[in-house]
């Protein structure tokens, strides 16, 4: 099996109350926007910080998490620490209380508390060190280097976690969490790359396999053509349904085929839809022979499934001829997959009784070839777990894109509010002028609605869904399947 580790490091539903508005602006916001903003003005069209290509359109406002009723500020006010970390602490309830959690828990309760305030509560520095941390000297440092540049303005504006930008908050909110638990001590052993959300992520594969058997019977017989691909990346996109970070993942889950009712509606879902161009896309790259396809992925658990079924389908079909799964580099967001969740998954269905689970058991077989082979490979990378803007992607991370990738699928809506900046463009502006003309390669997002962003929708998509739905931004009803050309440099 080939995998990579760079270590260059860099990576729900509204209740029918809250409103979809936009923040007010306080008389600090203008410098909070000037912060985000500095190494991205668009005057030039280069990012002063990282000379990358920035979006061809001007660079709008950020989301912040102050205005109540808004779904950045039940996140970061009362979700975030209410559900995601009371969950967190209910299904690690017996390791966080042990005694050699001690330290961990003060530190986890401690960050509780602050979110608990979270409106009064500065934003402060990370806390690295270097004797105990387990990994090399020079990726703590450039760890500490990088968020030390995320997150130094919004420290210096004296802001709190409610008045810096929803997006550098959530992921600060996370990596703090890692940070509490100890997770990259090596003094500790039991804390040590220690997964708060593994309980999660376990329920999620473990429900996942019934729904899957249908799909994988289906990714088989998909015909080596346009429709084939498109059928694939449809799979892929509404397997965003089952994002653990909404929906619990239990039990209950594992004997409902949700993908059905969902693929049946899927046209009507799709606000905005290239498949035609992914398609062709795809094509070229099939009769060329020799295709490096990317799948930044999102959640573990079903729409992990759907990843690898997508990636099947790719080497399959020959489109591809190795698919790079671009992975997190420590838990984040609950649900989000790393190297191991996606190794224990292929062994998970590898396993499977014939008898009861045959597509899901070969599946898994064809994956584990694959592993072996060197026609899929894992990178895990800490620019997927940061919240700067994608248009401001590192070295060597971007050239390596740029030189070897043909076509990046882009899973799921933290990622999505990443390729956008987190920002409030106009839902009609294209995404090649957001997106596909900055991306260091040929692009496709697949994004159902999770939060109050988005581009590239027609006004009559749009008009309709809010027609049909007064959450229809954020509670994952619908869809985008977006193809850009990458930045022509």
């Amino acid at each position: 099996m080939k995998c990579l580790r760079n270590t260059v490091l860099f990576v729900g539903t509204l209740s029918p109350s809250i409103s979809l508005g936009f923040a007010p602006r306080p008389s600090s916001f203008l410098l909070r926007t000037s912060i985000m903003a500095s190494s991205t003005s668009s005057n030039t069209n280069t990012c002063p910080k990282t000379g990358n290509p920035l979006p061809n359109l001007p660079i709008p406002e950020p989301l912040l998490s102050l205005t109540p009723g808004t779904w950045a500020y039940d996140t970061m006010s009362r979700r975030l620490n209410k559900e995601i970390l009371q969950r967190t602490y209910e299904e690690n309830q017996a390791a966080f209380e042990s005694p050699d959690f001690a330290k961990a828990l003060v530190r986890f309760n401690n960050l509780r508390s602050e979110l608990d305030n979270a409106a009064d509560t500065k934003l402060s520095y990370l806390k690295f060190d270097e004797v105990e941390d387990g990994r090399p000297d020079e990726v703590v440092e450039r760890e500490r280097r990088e968020w030390r540049e995320i997150i130094s303005p919004y420290i210096e504006n004296n802001d709190t976690w409610l008045s810096a930008p929803w997006l550098v908050t959530e992921f600060y909110a996370y990596r703090r969490l890692i940070e509490a638990i100890g997770y990259y001590d090596k003094s500790n052993p039991a804390t040590y790359l220690y997964d708060p959300f593994a309980v999660a992520k376990k329920a999620g594969l473990e429900s996942s396999v019934k729904s899957a058997e249908n799909m994988l019977e289906k990714i088989v017989s998909l015909p080596n053509t346009k429709e084939g691909v498109g059928l694939a990346a449809a799979f892929a996109l509404w397997g965003n349904k089952m994002d653990l970070s909404i929906w619990p993942a239990d039990a209950e889950n594992s004997s409902l085929d949700v993908f059905a009712k969902i693929l049946h509606a899927a046209d009507q879902n799709l606000l905005h839809d290239d498949t035609a161009e992914l398609a062709e896309h795809c094509e070229i790259l099939r009769r060329r022979g020799d295709g490096s396809v990317d799948i930044i992925v999102d959640n573990a658990g079903f729409e992990l499934v759907t990843d690898l079924a997508l990636a099947d389908h790719l080497v399959a079909s020959g489109v591809a001829q190795v698919v790079t799964f671009q992975l997190k580099s420590h838990p984040t967001f609950v649900s989000d997959a790393l190297e191991k969740d996606l190794i224990e998954t292929v062994e998970h269905y590898a396993a499977l009784p014939e008898d009861k689970f045959p597509n899901a058991r070969a599946a898994g077989i064809r994956w584990q070839q694959y592993l072996e082979d060197g026609k899929w490979v894992c990178n895990e990378d800490n620019f997927w777990v940061q919240p700067s803007p994608m248009w401001e992607m590192p070295e060597p991370l971007r050239s390596d894109l740029k030189n070897r990738c043909d076509l990046a699928f882009v899973k799921g809506d933290a990622n999505y509010r990443r390729l956008l900046g987190d920002r409030y463009w106009d839902y009609t502006s294209p995404f090649q002028d957001v997106v596909g003309c900055y991306f260091p390669c040929p692009v496709c997002s697949l994004r159902t609605l999770k939060a109050e962003v988005g581009c590239g929708m027609e006004k009559e998509q749009v008009d309709r869904a809010k027609l049909l739905d007064d959450e229809w931004m954020v509670n994952g009803r619908f869809g985008v399947v977006q193809f850009g050309s990458g930045a022509n440099e």
